[in-house]
C-alpha cells in the first residue's frame, strides 16, 4: 500500500493481536474457522502444486501457510512488521519455506509484474481507504489467465447485525472496533473495481460462519462475509 492507503490504527490494532495470532481460541479464532474454507475455495480453482501464490495482507500467515502445506511457493506480504515476525517464527517452527516480506502490494507490483498464477487478499480490502487500488495492483502481479481471491463483508444491515454488533459486542469473537461499517464493500462495488483493474469476475459465493460451533463453510447467501474469484484475461496487462 502506499502511504496513502494503510490507516495507522488498522495496522496497530492488527499487530497487538500477534502474539495470540495462531491460538485457535485467542482473538482470531473465527478466522482459523474461515481458512479452510478459504483455502478449498482457492484450491478448487487453481492447481496449487508448483503454483506462485502472492498472499497479500497475510497477517500472522494462517492462509500462507495452508498455501504452503498444498505445494504452492508462496510469498506473503504485509505491513505490520510484527506480524511477519510471528508469521516467519511459526513457518520455521512448522519447516515451511514462505518468503514472507514488510511490503506494500503497490510496491511489489513495480518489482514483479505478472509474476503469480494467484494472489489472495483476504479480510484486507475492508481495512484500507483505497480498495481499488488494492486491486490494479493484484492485477498487475498476477500472470495472464492467473486469478485473484478475495475475501470481504458485505455492507447490509444483517452484516451490521452479524458481523460488527454480534460478533464484536455481544458473542465477543473479535475486538470491538475490528470493522466499521461504512467502510464494508457490497458485491457491486467490488464488481466495479475490479473491471477497472482489467479483471473479470467469475463467482461469489457467500461464507457462511456459526459461532457456537466454530466452523464455516460456502453458502448462497453473500449479505454477510463472501468470497470472490476473478480471473486476468490472457494477453491482458492489468491496469
Amino acid at each position: 500500500m502506499t502511504a496513502a492507503n494503510y490507516r495507522q490504527s488498522e495496522l496497530d490494532k492488527f499487530a497487538a493481536l500477534a502474539g495470540r495470532w495462531w491460538d485457535p481460541e485467542g482473538p482470531q479464532k473465527p478466522l482459523h474457522a474461515l481458512n479452510p474454507v478459504r483455502l478449498s475455495y482457492v484450491a478448487d480453482r487453481v492447481p496449487l502444486r508448483g503454483a506462485q501464490v502472492l498472499d497479500v495482507g497475510c497477517g500472522g500467515g494462517l492462509l500462507s501457510e495452508a498455501l504452503a502445506r498444498e505445494g504452492a511457493r508462496v510469498t506473503a506480504i504485509d505491513l505490520a512488521d510484527d506480524l511477519i515476525r510471528v508469521a516467519r517464527l511459526h513457518a520455521r517452527e512448522a519447516g515451511l519455506e514462505i518468503d514472507y516480506q514488510v511490503q506494500a502490494v503497490e510496491a511489489l507490483a513495480a518489482e514483479r509484474p505478472a509474476s503469480f498464477d494467484a494472489v489472495t487478499c483476504m479480510e484486507l480490502l475492508e481495512h484500507v481507504p483505497d480498495p481499488g487500488a488494492i486491486l490494479q495492483a493484484c492485477a498487475v502481479l498476477l500472470k495472464p489467465g492467473g486469478r485473484l481471491f478475495l475475501s470481504t463483508i458485505n455492507r447490509t444491515p444483517a452484516a451490521f447485525a452479524l458481523a460488527i454488533v454480534g460478533a464484536e459486542y455481544v458473542a465477543r469473537l473479535l475486538p470491538r472496533g475490528t470493522h466499521s461499517y461504512q467502510d464494508l464493500i457490497r458485491p457491486s462495488e467490488l464488481a466495479a473495481w475490479l473491471r477497472e483493474a482489467g479483471l473479470q469476475l467469475e463467482d461469489v459465493s457467500g461464507m457462511a460462519y456459526a459461532p457456537w460451533r466454530n466452523a464455516a463453510r460456502l453458502s448462497a447467501r453473500t449479505d454477510v462475509n463472501y468470497l470472490a474469484c476473478a480471473v486476468k484475461p490472457a494477453g491482458g496487462h492489468g491496469a
